[in-house]
């Protein structure tokens, strides 16, 4: 059986629908993962997420090396039984880190110098150290660790970038190898996947993503993106990439993001998405909904019918104007809080710091996103995706 079967293209773009097979189960792409960074989706139950059709959860190799620390994970059977997730995981390598934390590490060619911001302490996170943790974790896809600059980006530091991760990614093979070989892995069918980088520069992704593909992984991400540049920026540096990857292999686009996003990206042909928006804006009270207007541009809609444009909306719930609201927040959403709950009763829950409104906000904005990407699916089964991706946006 192929590790990734391509079940359907789109005429009209480089849109797929397809199946990745792993230790864990099967992942039905285009797929969204939501983010359980320290081994828990905030205020999600697992079950929840396997019932809303989540095929796959990402977790942060980084900060589960904090805390509880991997050897503890390990112990406990990995982190599928750790956390009850049945279904498979993608753990990040730690890299985005390297970025993020900038003022609290130092990168060197053996590795990241990080100072943890708990109790102060220093440790070297190396290409190898990153894959023994991830091996700890038991994942189903683990990623190389990569080095890459944020915005504006610059050219020379850019291209330092891509030959430093290179380097990187031929220490994290062997590293995984030895593992698979001789070590006593939680999860033997753990696959490695390459991330490609080099900013907005077509010839420096070009490189990187040829890089990756000689080392022959299985899947690939598409890394050092929505770090501040501008959209379209953002999505020329994906274009730049996309076409020097194998078709054969899934691509995971890591960070991005909205659902305008995710819509334009899967027509580029990426895979699959993770991404902090839904459940850290669903904490302040941020609402995605589904939105439609009249007339389209084409005067069709996007299934070929009517003069409607879908899309998706943002409300604020803490706004005053919700105060009397007594309709749901989505009459479009079967999630159990506009199944059950007015934007009032959502609001007043906010308004007195009640942690429930947190945990139904999080549950919708999931659900929203989950959702999506089955309308993405099923678009391009039925070949109309083309029209939503023309008239797909925020309304």
């Amino acid at each position: 059986m192929p590790y990734f079967d391509i079940l359907k293209k789109d005429p009209g773009s480089q849109a797929r629908t397809g199946t990745i097979h792993t230790a864990h189960g099967d992942i039905q792409t285009p797929a969204f993962l939501p983010i359980g960074t320290k081994g828990a989706v905030k205020s999600i139950t697992s079950e929840e997420l396997k019932f809303w059709g989540a095929d796959i959860i990402l977790a942060n190799t980084y900060h589960l090396w904090q805390r509880p620390g991997d050897a503890l994970v390990y112990k406990a059977g990995g982190l599928h039984k750790f956390m009850g997730w049945q279904g498979p995981i993608f753990t990040d390598s730690g890299g985005f880190q390297v970025f993020s934390l900038a003022k609290m590490r130092k990168v060197m060619e053996v590795g990241v110098m990080f100072q943890f911001d708990m109790d102060g302490r220093s440790e070297i996170l190396s290409p190898e150290k990153s894959v023994d943790i991830q091996a700890n974790l038991g994942s189903d896809i683990a990623l190389i660790l990569d080095d890459f600059p944020g915005y504006p980006f610059e050219y020379e530091r850019s291209k330092e970038s891509i030959a430093l991760t290179k380097r990187w990614a031929e220490r994290a093979i062997r590293e995984h190898q030895k593992i698979v070989i001789d070590g006593d892995p939680v999860n033997p069918g753990q696959k490695l996947w390459g991330i490609v980088q080099g900013a907005s520069f077509p010839d420096l992704r070009e490189q990187s993503a040829k890089d990756m593909v000689a080392f022959g992984f299985e899947g690939f991400a598409i890394g050092g993106v929505a770090v501040g540049e501008p959209h379209e920026e953002m999505m020329k540096a994906v274009s730049y990439a996309l076409p020097h990857l194998p078709e054969t292999a899934p691509r995971h686009l890591l960070g991005v993001g909205t659902p305008f996003d995710i819509v334009r990206a899967t027509g580029l042909g990426c895979d699959t998405f993770d991404c902090v928006i839904p459940t850290r804006e669903a904490r302040h009270g941020r609402l995605y909904i589904s939105a439609v207007s009249s007339p389209s541009p084409s005067g069709r809609g996007v299934r070929g019918e009517g003069n409607t444009t879908e899309g998706y909306s943002t409300i604020n719930i803490n706004n005053e104007k919700f105060k009397e609201d007594f309709t749901p927040v989505d009459n479009g959403c079967d999630c159990y809080l506009c199944l059950n709950h007015t934007k009032s009763y959502l609001r007043h829950l906010f308004a007195t710091g009640e942690p429930l409104a947190i945990r139904l906000a999080t549950m919708h904005n999931l659900k929203f996103y989950l959702n999506l990407m089955a309308k993405i699916r099923k678009a391009i089964t039925y070949d109309y995706f083309g029209e939503m991706a023309t008239n797909y946006k925020e309304i």
